[in-house]
Order: structure tokens, then C-alpha cells, then sequence
């Protein structure tokens, strides 16, 4: 009763929310609480941001294998596009939701050099806007949630670069919508600068 009654005191002073939104886990978060990915998307949905992104920091993307069904179980909530390893998967409708497993912002940007060497872009002709159209993903996130105690990745090191960041000693496993309500506060009280 008093979590719930807290959880609406956050909401209620809740007026400037992110659009975009990007939690960072880690592969063993995923084995500790397949299922809160769900969870998360859930909350994201009810309260209504535009878009979330999950990634799963791994160094071997087959740990994740196992708990894919919970993953995809995402995509009947929201419209989910996951990637694992070279295979993107997309389903569902709604929310825009985006997991990415064991993706490294410095491999995305490598690939997307190659790609516009083999179309044969002049270096001349290149700009922010090429690059950008030629990464893998593009959701630029207002609100970056690293939880536990694990490093930050390079996931998204490009579209980040004027994230907000906010950083919670709260374990995956232990993450709750409370907590999520009290990062959206804190991203509220920020005056977002945007490189100025």
C-alpha cells in the first residue's frame, strides 16, 4: 500500500518525460530475472514513454539464447525488434522497444564505415547525417539507466552523446517501477544543454 502510494506521488509530479529511453543490463542480469525485460516494457507503456532500448552486455550473445522466449514475449505489449548477433528479429505493435545482445557501440560505428565505403560516398560528402543514416540503430535515447554496479558499455556511443545519464546501485533483479519513476524525476530536473 505505501509502495503504491509513493509510486503515485512520483507520477503525479511527473510533467517533462523522456521520448526515449536506454537501460543497460548485463548478461547475467538476463539469468537472475529473464522476465524483467517484460516488466520494464510494461512500465515504459503504462506510463507513457515513446520508446525503450535494452542492452545486454555480453561478451558470448549464445547465454542469452535461452531466455529469448521472454524477450519475444516483449512483442505482445509493444513492437519489438531484437537483435542477437547478426539476426533482427521485429514483432508486434505499440511502444517502440529495441533489445540489442552483446552489440558494441565501436563494432555498429566500424560497420557503418563499411558501408558507406562500399557504396562509394566521397570522403567529401560525408556528414553527420550520412553516419547516421547508416547505423544499425537509430533511437537517439534522452535518458540512459545504468543499474548495479557493472562499467558503462559503448552501446550506442554515437545516438548517446547527449543522454542524460543516470546511474542506480539497485540490481537489475531488484529494479523496481519506484525506481524508475525516481530516474524519471531526476532526467525532469535536468536542464539538458545538448553539447552547448
Amino acid at each position: 500500500m505505501i509502495r503504491w502510494l509513493y509510486e503515485r506521488f512520483l507520477r503525479r509530479d511527473l510533467e517533462k518525460l523522456p521520448d526515449q529511453i536506454c537501460f543497460m543490463i548485463t548478461g547475467e542480469d538476463m539469468v537472475t530475472a529473464p522476465e524483467k525485460v517484460f516488466e520494464v516494457s510494461e512500465w515504459c507503456r503504462e506510463i507513457g514513454l515513446g520508446g525503450a532500448t535494452f542492452h545486454i552486455s555480453t561478451d558470448d550473445p549464445d547465454e542469452v539464447v535461452p531466455y529469448l522466449p521472454p524477450l519475444r514475449k516483449v512483442a505482445t505489449i509493444a513492437h519489438l525488434r531484437l537483435h542477437v548477433g547478426d539476426q533482427i528479429e521485429t514483432a508486434g505493435e505499440g511502444m517502440r522497444v529495441t533489445i540489442a545482445v552483446g552489440k558494441s557501440g565501436r563494432e555498429e560505428i566500424a560497420e557503418c564505415i563499411r558501408k558507406i565505403a562500399a557504396e562509394g560516398i566521397p570522403p567529401e560528402a560525408i556528414d553527420e547525417a550520412t553516419i547516421e543514416h547508416h547505423l544499425t540503430f537509430h533511437c537517439t535515447p534522452d535518458l540512459v539507466i545504468k543499474t548495479g554496479g557493472s562499467h558503462l558499455t559503448d552501446f550506442l556511443i554515437w545516438q548517446s552523446v547527449y543522454s542524460e545519464f543516470f546511474f542506480s546501485d539497485v540490481n537489475w533483479k531488484w529494479f523496481r517501477k519506484i525506481d524508475l519513476l525516481r530516474a524519471l524525476r531526476d532526467f525532469q530536473s535536468r536542464a539538458r544543454r545538448f553539447g552547448a
